[in-house]
């Protein structure tokens, strides 16, 4: 036996013993679940510089008018659970009021959707662009963004959420206000996106 096929030989020993030995590993860690999913979602909400607000089925419309503040024009997306008194409905929305594109759209001071998800450990927002929700440019456009999600609709991590999603379907990640920095690391907002997100937390 040469020196080339005694090394083979002993790599190959080893690599079989490997197989017999080696321990599974464990990966609970991707699937554990904080303690308080809302707490934590919260939490994290407010460190992306986004305002939060928590209130109970019947405290929100309250709560929507009180963060949309000062905005008039507000529009809303077809399927949106509740009247928000004023809003122009996106999907009826004549040619005067909006018909879908940038420039129709940035005449809105604000948006009003619902979320498909929230991500607990990232403070993340998911939109499939379902009833309550609309097309993505909807939620993109108008400079402030509230956004309605239900503490049910909120997941420990982003393994969960990307179970409970359709990969088929258009998915839009929020995580705070549009924001971006320059070379000096000064901080801009509203660059890509809404300047100002308000997320309200609708218990259960």
């Amino acid at each position: 036996m040469s020196a080339r096929e005694e090394i083979l030989a002993a790599v190959r020993g080893a690599l079989r013993e490997a197989d017999r030995t080696e321990a599974p590993v464990p990966r609970g860690y991707r699937t554990a679940t904080p303690p308080d999913v809302v707490d934590l979602f919260a939490e994290r909400v407010v460190d992306y510089r986004a305002a939060l607000t928590r209130c109970t089925p019947a405290e929100l419309p309250g709560a929507i008018r009180q963060a949309l503040g000062p905005a008039r024009k507000v529009v809303v997306p077809a399927g949106f659970p509740i009247e928000v008194p004023g809003a122009v409905v996106a999907a009826v929305a004549g040619a005067s009021a909006g018909s879908g594109d940038a420039a129709d759209l940035d005449t809105f001071e604000a948006v009003v959707t619902t979320a498909t998800l929230g991500i607990a450990t990232t403070g993340t927002l998911v939109l499939d662009h379902g009833p309550g929700q609309g097309r993505r440019a909807l939620s993109l456009v108008p400079d402030v963004h509230v956004c309605v999600l239900r503490e049910d609709r909120i997941v420990p991590g982003v393994p969960q959420a990307v179970a409970a999603l359709d990969p088929a379907r258009p998915q839009t990640w929020i995580s705070g206000p549009s924001a971006t920095s320059d070379i000096e690391l000064t901080r801009v907002e509203g660059v890509h996106g809404p300047r100002t997100l308000h997320v309200i937390v609708v218990a259960s």
